[in-house]
């Protein structure tokens, strides 16, 4: 058992590494709300795992870059499901590739799968049993699934395009999945917050989670040096460019080096949360974009540059610790797991602004943002949820109406608690 998992991470490591029976596991959901651990359990996870057995999937490219992985869709060839669900199972069956991966393999790792539509999942569990010629859920391939459905919904959410929650979609109860609900928060140890995010994460909006936003509500101070979140990305890369052009200095212009084949490469442009061009000054404030190994900074950290080298920046983290950061690669995976496109830059964006979105699962330390008409089920969860302190928080306006939870979603957790 590895060192340092809550209760609830060590009773989901064991779900997910105890046979039920010789050579059997069981198909395991790992969830919980945002900052409760399940990045790391599943990394802890995997360092017994061969990938070759058990690849990590992703419900979307960015996804799939930050976390090393390939794509659900192209792994099980799916493309965008041309033709229909019957077609894509046919195309994907007489697929050589598709078949030697799903019968050489004996499980998978789908992260993210809140984002996946339940029609996808049930056809590449189609495929899944045609393939392997057995009719076990998935053809007997184990199935690790990790995600929030109180955060954000799938992309084909729309039911008339065949979209919907994975869990309503029969696929899940024929999965058979054992759910395993992480409780404890290890991102935020502020309790008031967590009370209260604990209630927006199902949608409730109460005196305690209306006090609490009221008191934080304002004009966002002129010199806040923190990350606003704006729910558009035209919003975020003005305000960015703004504080850029204001900050004293020298611009530096650093251009991401690019590999691998042309098509890939705009795909990848579109997923890497680095951009063709890294743009930055001597004390832009900047987000780092990845999980450092050994601990000093985690994907969201962020902190203030204060020297700029050809290989190297050397960056003082809000908390006041100064580190030096190397170029990193980011690569786009084919179906088979092997690079087809490589972009290497330091792995910073500036951090004065960021979208909702590109702020899923990082942990900020100091935000503002406007929880003011926001259109989609969890999407002011997911950006309350970044930060580590609601000491830290600043909200320029909110409103009620943006606060909200699929009804499905409160009766699926609700279901799965009993």
């Amino acid at each position: 058992m590895p060192v340092g998992l809550t209760p609830c991470q060590n009773q989901a490591f064991t779900a997910l590494t105890t046979e039920r029976s010789p050579g059997r596991f069981a198909n395991v959901f790992v969830t919980g709300g945002a900052g409760s651990g399940k990045s790391y359990l599943i990394r802890q996870f995997l360092r017994g795992i061969d990938l070759r057995e058990y690849p990590i999937l992703a419900s979307t490219g960015a996804a799939a870059v930050l976390v090393g992985g390939r794509t659900f869709h192209s792994f099980f060839g799916l493309g965008i499901l041309e033709g229909g669900p019957e077609a894509t199972v046919e195309r994907a069956c007489r697929n050589r590739q598709v078949t030697r991966r799903l019968k050489q393999m004996k499980g998978f790792i789908v992260d993210e799968v809140s984002m996946l539509a339940g029609p996808v999942l049930r056809v590449a569990e189609i495929i899944a049993r045609r393939v392997r010629d057995s009719d076990l859920p998935w053809g007997g391939l184990r199935v690790v699934a990790v995600g929030d459905f109180a955060q954000l919904p799938p992309v084909e959410r729309d039911p008339a395009r065949g979209g919907g929650w994975a869990f309503i979609d029969p696929v899940w109860e024929w999965t058979q999945f054992e759910n395993q609900i992480l409780r404890t928060q290890v991102r935020c140890q502020d309790p008031q917050y967590m009370s209260v995010l604990a209630k927006i994460r199902v949608g409730v909006v109460d005196d305690e989670v209306t006090e609490y936003l009221n008191e934080r509500t304002g004009p966002v101070e002129v010199e806040f040096e923190g990350t606003r979140l704006f729910p558009r990305r035209d919003q975020t890369e003005l305000f960015n460019s703004r504080r850029l052009a204001d900050l004293p200095g020298k611009v530096h212009s650093i251009e991401t080096l690019e590999a691998g084949d042309k098509r890939a490469i705009e795909t990848l442009r579109k997923q890497a949360p680095i951009g063709p061009v890294l743009e930055i000054k001597e004390g832009a404030l900047v987000m780092i974009r990845q999980n450092d190994p050994m601990g000093r900074w985690v994907n969201g950290t962020t902190g203030h540059i204060r020297r700029i080298q050809a290989q190297k920046l050397q960056i003082e983290l809000l908390n006041g610790r100064l580190i030096e950061l190397e170029k990193s690669a980011f690569s786009l995976l084919d179906a088979e797991g092997d690079p087809v496109a490589t972009l290497t830059n330091f792995p910073v964006n500036l951090a004065w602004a960021s979208t909702i979105h590109k702020a899923q699962g990082a942990t900020l330390d100091r935000m503002a943002v406007d929880l003011s008409r926001l259109w989609e089920p969890g999407q002011a969860y997911v950006a309350l949820s970044r930060l580590t302190s609601g000491s830290e928080l600043r909200i320029a306006r909110w409103d009620a109406g943006s606060i909200r939870t699929d009804q499905q979603v409160r009766d699926f957790y609700e279901a799965s608690s009993g």
